[in-house]
C-alpha cells in the first residue's frame, strides 16, 4: 500500500513538473532569420497560432491555449514587431503579446532624394508597403492638415534614428517626423534664420542644394552666403544638383548645356529664386552651417585648381573666370596624367 501511494505522489509530482516546465521552463524557440515574429494586422488567434508554429515557435500549443484562455487573450491578439528570445516561457511569451510589448523599429534617415526614396525605406521598415506610403506622402489634403504639400513633404524630414512601432501607418509616422521637425526648429534656430533672412522652408531648401554640392564642411556656410547673395539680388542660383533633380537623372557626371534648358520649377539655371521643394534630405550640419552662413560679397564658386573637393570663391564674374580657367587648366592636366598612366598600365 505504501508502496502505490509512492507510486502516485511520485506520479503527481512528475505531472506538476511536466506541467511547470511547459508553462515557465525554456520552451519557446526564436524565429530563425531575425528572432522577430511579426504580427500583421486583423491576425486573430487561430492565425496566431498557426504563425507560432510556422515560425517554430512553440512545438505544441496545449498549454500556450491553457495560458491564453486564462489570460483571456484569445480574443484580443495585438498586432507589431515581437522580440522573440530563445529559452522563454510560454506564460511570458503571452504575457508580451497579450500586453502588445512590440519591439520598436530604428527608424534611421540619412540622405533622401525623393518622397518614393521616403516612401521605399517606411515600406522597408512598416507593416503597411510603400505603395501605400507613397499616396499618403501625395495625398494633398493630409499634407494640408501638417501644413505642407506635395513639394515641401520633405521639409519635415530631419535626418536622424526615430524608435516607431512596426505597425504605425504611414500617415502617423509622417505626422511624427512633422513634429520632430518642429521640435528641430528651437528658438535659436529661429533666431537664426531672422540673421539669415529666410523661412525654415527656404534654409531646408538650400541646405538641401548645398548638401548635394559639397562634402566639404568648411565650405558649406560659405556656399550658403553665395545663394542667399544671389536670391537678395535676384539673381538665379545655377546650381547644377537642381538640374540633376529636375531630370531626376543623379548619375549624370556631367552638365551639359543642353541640360540646363530642361523645363521644371527645381531648375535654378531656368527660374530666378529659391526651388519650391529640397532635392535631398540634408544633414542637421548642414542646415545648421546655412544657418551660419557668414555676410560676403561673393556670387561665385568653383572647385578649387587643387582638385581635394573645396571651392575658392569670387565677388566678381572677372576674378570668377579666372578662377574657372584655372581649375579647368587643373582638371586637364589631371586627365591627360591619368591616361598616360592608364596606358602604362596597358
Amino acid at each position: 500500500m505504501k508502496k502505490l501511494v509512492g507510486i502516485v505522489i511520485g506520479a503527481i509530482v512528475l505531472m506538476g513538473l511536466i506541467v511547470l516546465w511547459n508553462l515557465f521552463g525554456p520552451t519557446v524557440k526564436a524565429p530563425e532569420k531575425d528572432g522577430y515574429l511579426y504580427v500583421k494586422t486583423g491576425t486573430d488567434y487561430p492565425a496566431l497560432k498557426s504563425l507560432l508554429k510556422a515560425k517554430g515557435v512553440l512545438n505544441g500549443f496545449f498549454f500556450f491555449d491553457r495560458v491564453a484562455e486564462r489570460a483571456d487573450f484569445i480574443g484580443s491578439v495585438k498586432p507589431g514587431k515581437y522580440k522573440i528570445e530563445n529559452g522563454g516561457s510560454t506564460v511570458d511569451l503571452v504575457r508580451m503579446l497579450k500586453r502588445g510589448r512590440q519591439e520598436p523599429v530604428r527608424f534611421t534617415i540619412t540622405k533622401l532624394r525623393t518622397i518614393q526614396d521616403l516612401a521605399a525605406k517606411m515600406g522597408k521598415n512598416l507593416e503597411q508597403d510603400s505603395a501605400a506610403s507613397l499616396a499618403v506622402l501625395k495625398n494633398v489634403s493630409f499634407l494640408k492638415t501638417l501644413g505642407l504639400d506635395t513639394n515641401t513633404v520633405m521639409t519635415a524630414v530631419i535626418p536622424n534614428t526615430y524608435n516607431i512601432n512596426w505597425t504605425n501607418t504611414p500617415k502617423e509616422v509622417l505626422t511624427r517626423l512633422k513634429q520632430e521637425s518642429e521640435i528641430f526648429w528651437n528658438k535659436k534656430r529661429e533666431k537664426q534664420l531672422d540673421v539669415v533672412g529666410l523661412t525654415k522652408d527656404q534654409a531646408y531648401i538650400l541646405a538641401s542644394i548645398v548638401e548635394e554640392e559639397t562634402n566639404s564642411k568648411k565650405d558649406k556656410p560659405i556656399i550658403a552666403s553665395v545663394y542667399i547673395n544671389r536670391v537678395n539680388k535676384g539673381m538665379r542660383l545655377e546650381a547644377d544638383p537642381t538640374v540633376k533633380f529636375a531630370m531626376k537623372n543623379f548619375g549624370l557626371k556631367r552638365i551639359l548645356y543642353g541640360h540646363l534648358k530642361y523645363p521644371s520649377p527645381y531648375n535654378t539655371y531656368q527660374n530666378t529664386g529659391i526651388p519650391p521643394g529640397p532635392i535631398c534630405t540634408p544633414s542637421i550640419y548642414t542646415i545648421d552651417a546655412v544657418l551660419a552662413a557668414p555676410k560676403t560679397d561673393f556670387i561665385f564658386f568653383v572647385a578649387d585648381p587643387s582638385l581635394d573637393g573645396s571651392s575658392i570663391f569670387a565677388a566678381t564674374y572677372a576674378e570668377h573666370k579666372l578662377n574657372a580657367k584655372a581649375y579647368q587648366n587643373a582638371l586637364d592636366a589631371y586627365l591627360i596624367k591619368k591616361n598616360q598612366t592608364n596606358k602604362t598600365v596597358e
